[in-house]
């Protein structure tokens, strides 16, 4: 009988930074997360915005102290290349559903483009049944997974850019620029009802969130075929995620104060709100600017560790 070799585990890394990934089909974000996460034995990671199994794209995965600062692209906006089937209608407004109409399709180019146009701006939009929106703490999808529907309120989004890439007899390419919380399947959706033919998403790709775009991500082929000093050089640090803050410098007395939760009397002449602050040690965290005073916002652990060390008053 041949016996098993067991090899030791690799120890984690406490690795801080940000790696752009491009998440591939069929992949739930959590798993590609977790795929990532082995692949560089970090100690801890999370991603920044979920995409669906079906869609493909931009997933930010955030190691270490990064994970600090995913809250700002939760909150940015996000950029889609979605491929729409005019004609159709599915019980989940994407290709996963089941058929349910089916429509003669007669749009020309001045009708699509006035409908897109009246998409363009701040729009009211029903959340799907079929997402992960919660109701009593439990996402709509296994609601109507037991054939439960719930009643939803509509939500204001913001459609900041609409236009049309490509359209093949009754596809369309759109590329869509939104705030957060926009469900593109619903844009679909309500487009083909404003047609008068009906749509619904069959692609979904994210090509950029925030500042960051599909064009520096990496895919898992390509980490995979790195060595571990190739894939560290992939990485982001973590103040990459906050880099649209004002950028405040402080001394050593001044970070010091701030690291022992302590405020500082500070006017930099610009409104108050979020500061990325820097010492003499690089970047150390995030601070907040109100009514004339500087206080403690998320500070790197290293930062309140120092602080808290009885040599370092």
């Amino acid at each position: 009988m041949t016996k098993k070799v067991e090899h030791p585990k690799q120890p984690k890394r406490q690795l801080d930074g940000v790696l752009l990934f491009d998440k591939p089909l069929e992949l739930s974000s959590n798993i590609a997360l977790q795929k990532v996460r082995r692949l560089y034995r970090a100690e801890k990671a999370g991603h920044t915005g979920t995409l669906d199994p079906l869609a493909t794209g931009l997933l930010p995965v955030c190691f270490g102290e990064a994970t600090k600062f995913t809250h700002a692209l939760l909150d940015a906006d996000k950029r889609y290349r979605a491929t729409v089937r005019l004609g159709q209608r599915t019980s989940t407004g994407d290709a996963e559903g089941e058929i349910l109409e089916q429509r003669a399709v007669a749009v020309g180019a001045e009708q699509l483009s006035r409908v897109l146009a009246a998409f363009t701006g701040e729009i009211m939009q029903l959340p799907p049944m079929h997402s992960a929106l919660k109701y009593q703490g439990k996402p709509l999808y296994e609601y109507i997974r037991q054939g439960v529907v719930i009643e939803r309120e509509p939500r204001k989004v913001m459609i900041r850019e609409l236009r049309m890439e490509h359209r093949a007899g009754d596809e369309l390419v759109l590329d869509v620029l939104c705030s957060k919380g926009t469900y593109v399947r619903t844009l679909a959706e309500d487009i083909g009802e404003a047609l008068d033919c009906g749509a619904h998403l069959t692609g979904l790709r994210r090509s950029g969130i925030g500042n960051f775009s599909l064009e520096q991500a990496y895919t898992l082929t390509q980490l995979e075929a790195m060595d571990a000093a190739q894939r560290d050089a992939c990485l982001l640090p973590p103040d990459s995620l906050v880099l649209n803050l004002p950028a405040l410098a402080l001394d050593a007395h001044q970070a010091e104060r701030l690291a022992r939760g302590q405020r500082l009397a500070w006017q930099d002449g610009q409104p108050d709100g979020p500061r990325r602050l820097y010492a003499a040690s690089g970047f150390i965290g995030l601070g907040l600017l109100a009514v004339g005073r500087l206080s403690p916002h998320r500070l790197l652990a290293r930062v309140a560790k120092a602080a808290a060390q009885p040599n370092s008053a």
